[in-house]
């Protein structure tokens, strides 16, 4: 390792100990989320509704892992199909993945951003499917799909409560390859959930996070990787980016 990375790795472990800039981290989430910060982005023109520090996170990912296959639940606008289907354009710009692909999976693909995701130029790395994520026929479906790829990556980011979420981590993270990840999207709600709306069916003790932690009481082939957490600060998936070590 050159000195310039163990640097970073030095800073990036200072991070983790350093109180103030933990609690400065924290009071920027909050006070962030009423003003809904994250809608204000868009990647390649669609609104991507993430924060920039967890896009950067994604990108680093994607480039280490070079996957060919990339899943997600929770479509929305479009706007992470776009990014995910950007990066696999580029690294196989660079040599990586030629086929590379997106499998989208949402209950409900509104058929503006339906029409929106398939004009837009990324569109020939991706695939969309309707329905439940956690439907049996669904699940079949992802699997089909997964079937001979060598490195998958999968994001959930679709029904945030535990019950769904833990739903979603049983179907999809086996299929994620060791060295991969299975990041899990807004484990944010259970550190701010004084900040959740109050229609919502999540909330505090009921969220991606909760599920995280009692889907990994017993699946120790995953771990979270703290090293992002402290690297980013803010995040909207703290204790959410699982790496697959067995």
């Amino acid at each position: 390792m050159g000195t310039f990375e163990q640097e970073v790795k030095d800073r990036i472990a200072a991070n983790g100990d350093n109180a103030g800039l933990q609690a400065d981290a924290a009071a920027f989430m909050k006070s962030s989320l009423r003003p809904q910060y994250s809608y204000n982005f868009t990647w390649l023109g669609r609104p991507i509704i993430q924060y920039p520090q967890d896009m950067v996170a994604m990108q680093e990912i994607i480039w280490a892992v070079q996957p060919d296959l990339i899943i997600e639940t929770g479509i929305a606008h479009g706007g992470s199909l776009i990014f995910s289907a950007a990066m696999l354009e580029l690294n196989a710009a660079c040599g990586g993945p030629q086929s590379a692909m997106v499998l989208g999976v949402d209950i409900d693909i509104r058929p503006h951003n339906r029409a929106a995701i398939e004009s837009h130029p990324m569109s020939k790395r991706i695939t969309m499917l309707q329905g439940s994520s956690v439907a049996p026929e669904i699940i079949a479906e992802v699997r089909k799909v997964a079937a001979g790829k060598e490195r998958i990556l999968v994001a959930l980011d679709s029904n945030h409560t535990h019950d769904h979420v833990l739903a979603e981590l049983e179907a999809y993270a086996p299929l994620v390859t060791r060295g991969s990840y299975c990041v899990v999207f807004d484990t944010i709600i259970e550190d701010t959930a004084e900040c959740c709306p109050s229609d919502r069916p999540w909330g505090g003790g009921n969220n991606p996070k909760t599920a995280v932690w009692q889907y990994l009481k017993t699946h120790p082939e995953f771990e979270i990787d703290k090293e992002i957490d402290n690297k980013l600060l803010i995040s909207v998936a703290p204790d959410g980016y699982l790496r697959r070590v067995g």
